[in-house]
């Protein structure tokens, strides 16, 4: 591909390079121990999520080019835990053909910025909300006016997690971000029935392969729980979204981990929401319910091995995120949340706790998801709050 052209053959195994080390390039260091690549992570604190566990660290800004350059000398293969580094530092490092980067520039700017991505999945055909690039306060009365109701407002770069993102009813409550920002996107408010999330790993040669279909469930704007496979969703339907995400991988050359986030509406029609070039929450159930995990096959798809299979260990699986609760520190809840349920499985990121923020996640395999759910959940329950909580609201 166009990314990999100008670069003499990968060594093996390949040196990989991260830049950024959150808690996504601190889930990829066991598969890369495990595979014999070995993995430099770029973190701009050595207190950082993966920077505390990594074999090499390297500290440098993801918005530094400097930085960035440095890393790359030391590596075959640059990839990413987030999308937020300078598209032209990476086009330069494309250029000058020293190391190659996964997923390049021209794949990682439609996760990297909303217009360019609503812009080219329209061109392609791929199934939308209606949405309208603002320049200026009349483009957002335009956009009020013909979507007869509120809209969603997005910043088209630097946005996650609800950051980004705002509902309005009035022009003027964008006014401040249109004046900040130059442009932004503004989309129908879909009324979805729920969220789902389509997974895809390709390989630079364009092999790919598709996980199962995910349910998931936002807490202001925060990935909060996952269900895998989705309920209630016919196996004529998994394929047909799996057979989109795939198709988008191909469409813009995605080498790596693909999430394509999506709404689902009474209809049974599926929207994209946003894309992402990486590891994504949606995928962390994999990681115990999935012959291969999502982290696993990011880096299998970037230094060009064959990819895993994606099947699932048991009929379910689901995953809850370990927000910032009423507990100062985790160990004890996680002890006892082991010892409550001896099938769980935790994952903490070695985080400082903060109220609302990511500090790991738990996971549990087996055949009902409801039952799955309430486990998960009480195992959340015991972590963020202390088992004492638990004892007080069983």
């Amino acid at each position: 591909m166009l990314d990999d052209t100008p670069c003499s053959p990968l060594t093996a195994p390949p040196r990989i390079g991260v830049v950024g080390a959150g808690q996504l390039a601190r889930m990829m260091l066991g598969p890369a121990i495990e595979l014999d690549l070995p993995l430099t992570v770029l973190a701009s604190d050595p207190a950082e999520s993966a920077a505390v566990v990594a074999g090499s660290v390297r500290t440098g800004r993801h918005d530094e080019e400097s930085a960035v350059r440095a890393l790359a000398a030391e590596v075959d293969v640059l990839t990413f835990d987030h999308e937020h580094v300078p598209t032209a530092f990476l086009e330069r490092l494309v250029t000058t053909g020293d190391v190659r980067v996964r997923p390049g520039p021209g794949a990682l700017v439609h996760a990297q910025d909303k217009l360019v991505m609503r812009r080219r999945l329209t061109e392609l055909g791929h199934p939308c909300p209606r949405w309208w690039h603002v320049r200026g306060i009349e483009d957002l009365d335009r956009a009020l006016a013909e979507n007869d109701g509120p809209v969603v407002v997005k910043t088209p770069r630097g946005g996650y997690d609800g950051h980004g993102v705002r509902i309005i009813e009035r022009a003027e409550d964008a006014a401040d971000w249109l004046e900040q920002h130059g442009e932004l996107l503004a989309e129908q408010k879909v009324p979805f029935l729920r969220e789902l999330s389509a997974q895809v790993a390709r390989r630079p040669g364009g092999q790919s392969i598709t996980y199962p279909v995910v349910q998931s469930v936002q807490r202001d704007g925060v990935c909060y729980e996952v269900v895998a496979p989705a309920p209630d969703l016919d196996q004529d339907d998994q394929q047909r979204i799996q057979q989109l995400a795939a198709a988008i991988a191909e469409d813009i050359d995605v080498v790596g981990m693909l999430a394509v986030e999506l709404f689902e509406t009474a209809g049974g029609e599926v929207l994209v929401n946003e894309l992402a070039m990486r590891p994504h929450n949606t995928g962390h159930w994999s990681m115990d319910g999935a012959v291969t995990g999502q982290f696993e096959q990011h880096l299998r798809a970037v230094a060009d091995l064959p990819l895993g299979e994606t099947d699932m260990l048991a009929p379910c699986a689901v995953m809850v995120n370990l927000l910032g609760g009423a507990a100062s520190e985790l160990a004890t809840g996680a002890h006892a949340a082991m010892e409550a349920d001896p099938g769980l499985k935790v994952h903490l990121y070695g985080k400082s706790v903060r109220p609302g923020r990511k500090l790991g996640h738990v996971t549990v395999v087996g055949k009902d998801p409801e039952q799955l759910l309430a486990r998960a959940h009480r195992a959340e329950k015991r972590i963020i709050d202390g088992p004492d909580a638990m004892e007080e609201n069983p």
